[in-house]
């Protein structure tokens, strides 16, 4: 039996026959005692590739090794620009061991993000994939300090372990989606808490997670499957192939599949809709990061008879919300135990008074975001003696005492003295049978202060018109958008999140659709 404790109390697991002595959280003391039990058993499967516990615990030693030769010791900190696959997790692992601290790298990032990223990081070294050298290396040569360690052949014999503390930190960058990425310190205490939770849903089960593991959702999934004795499995290509995730489930007999929002699930249903797979062995879909609509939702449900679960969090903490849908049954957002709603007088939201507040969830007192106290104030707070992250979701709290969601503060468009939040706009719009993708913001206007424009990558023939009538026929009309902008594809992160820079880019210099 493993045992996770927290600041909302111990979580146990026990990993089909292994059982474990209480560990109080750090991850690689985690691992080091689960391959110790686990031996053979498989951990990782990418493909044709599959690793054991003991070749994952093996091969993170060997790495960890070839670090501490490049001076990499406790309080490091080390990049990772790696593709999902079994050494992004034996490089977390071997980071861990040193009792270092990981950078998550996107592999996206081109020259000057890598530095603002590493540099602003104070990053001692950087692994990374033999085929992004020509990505990375002009960053490593404007950062001289940081020493490159590409992703190969393990020749040096196991680091041998260490005593290690929960105490630990951990760091965790954000996406950036509307600004750089901020880094989130945390400790292994915090970490454990979080992993342990994810490793109570999936229960030893096979789970498949799709998103990259340079982003939380995919990553702290991962763990979580580990962490409870099951196989975490990647997809072969290192793009998105929805047919391929269809076929690695039925090969597989996945139980759990890891998506982010319609940008995975909605390809996802279409592949099943046209093709002859079996996936019946679905139990649970999570997706995390990004809500996905109902109707996506019920289009899988044709093909498995699965718990699709939504839930709210964020890389500063959480998770804050969830709500599960199965055949025959839907249900809203709830809050997890311990989360709360506050308004702007930091009291709880009043059930059913239509009053909005934002998500908090209780985290641990040495949660923080690197070099920025500023934000870092905002962000963690202590209200009645408990200190609580926000998410900066905004929702309504019902009578029934679910919950509302209204999107992040941040994408909050204030047209003619009327607030409009763009992620109620784009649940409508994405319901419609000829939208693929969409996105909402607001742009400066003379008259309004801002106006709605929606940006739209259409499935089939779509005119502004119908866009907006569609909107109108649901929301308010001041909800509805001024402009269309019609596009092949909206622009996101590997983790489906949407690039927003991108987008105001667009709809100021693009011309667009007028709305009647």
């Amino acid at each position: 039996m493993l045992i996770f404790r927290g600041a909302r109390g111990p979580l146990s697991h026990t990993h089909r026959g292994a059982r474990l002595d209480h560990v109080d959280g750090n991850l690689a003391t985690v691992l080091e005692r689960l391959a110790d039990e686990l031996g053979d058993r498989l951990a990782v499967v990418h493909g044709e590739t599959r690793r054991t516990w003991r070749e994952l615990d093996d091969h993170a030693a060997r790495l960890a090794a070839r670090l501490a030769a490049e001076g990499v010791g406790p309080g490091s900190r080390v990049g990772i620009a790696l593709y999902n696959g079994p050494g992004y997790l034996e490089t977390v692992f071997a980071v861990t061991k040193l009792r270092a601290l990981p950078v998550n790298v996107n592999y996206r990032y081109r020259e000057r993000e890598l530095v603002e990223l590493l540099g602003g990081a104070r990053a001692d070294a950087l692994v990374y994939d033999p085929d992004l050298e020509s990505r990375m290396r002009p960053a490593l040569d404007r950062l001289p300090s940081v020493k490159a360690v590409p992703f190969g052949e393990l020749t040096l014999p196991p680091m041998p372990r260490i005593d290690r503390s929960p105490d630990d930190e951990w760091l965790m960058f954000t996406g950036g989606t509307t600004g750089r990425p901020k880094g989130v310190v945390a400790s292994h205490r915090w970490l454990s808490e979080v992993v342990g939770a994810n490793a109570a849903k999936i229960q030893g089960r096979t789970t498949l997670v799709a998103p990259p593991l340079m982003h939380g959702t995919g990553l702290y999934l991962s763990l979580g499957c580990l962490t409870s004795g099951g196989t975490v499995a990647y997809l072969p290509s290192r793009s998105y192939d929805p047919g391929e995730m269809a076929r690695e489930i039925e090969r597989l007999r996945v139980a759990v599949l890891v998506v982010v929002g319609d940008v995975f699930a909605g390809p996802l249903a279409d592949a099943l809709d046209r093709g002859d797979y079996d996936v019946s062995s679905l139990k649970r879909v999570v997706s995390a990061g990004v809500t996905w609509s109902a109707a996506v939702k019920e289009r899988l449900l044709r093909h498995c008879d699965a718990e699709l679960e939504d839930v709210l969090a964020a890389s500063e903490g959480g998770p804050f919300a969830r709500s599960v849908t199965a055949r025959g049954r839907r249900e809203r957002f709830e809050l997890l135990p311990g989360c709360r709603v506050f308004g702007d007088d930091d009291r709880d939201v009043e059930p059913g008074s239509g009053q909005v507040g934002r998500l908090a969830a209780p985290t641990q007192p040495e949660t923080r975001y690197l070099d920025d106290p500023e934000a870092s104030a905002a962000t963690f707070r202590t209200i009645d003696g408990v200190r609580y992250v926000f998410s900066g979701d905004l929702v309504t709290v019902e009578a029934d005492g679910s919950l509302t969601l209204l999107g992040r503060g941040s994408r909050v468009i204030n047209t003619g003295g009327e607030k409009v939040f763009a992620e109620e706009v784009e649940q409508v719009i994405a319901a419609h049978p000829a939208v693929a993708d969409v996105i909402v913001t607001g742009v400066p206007d003379p008259r309004w202060g801002q106006r709605i424009v929606a940006v739209v990558a259409p499935r089939g023939e779509l005119t502004a018109e119908q866009v907006t009538d569609h909107v109108g026929a649901e929301l308010a009309g001041y909800k509805r958008p001024r402009e269309v902008l019609f596009v092949p594809e909206i622009r996101r992160s590997p983790a489906g999140k949407a690039d927003l820079a991108w987008v105001r880019r667009l709809v100021t210099a693009a011309p667009v659709s007028q709305a009647g």
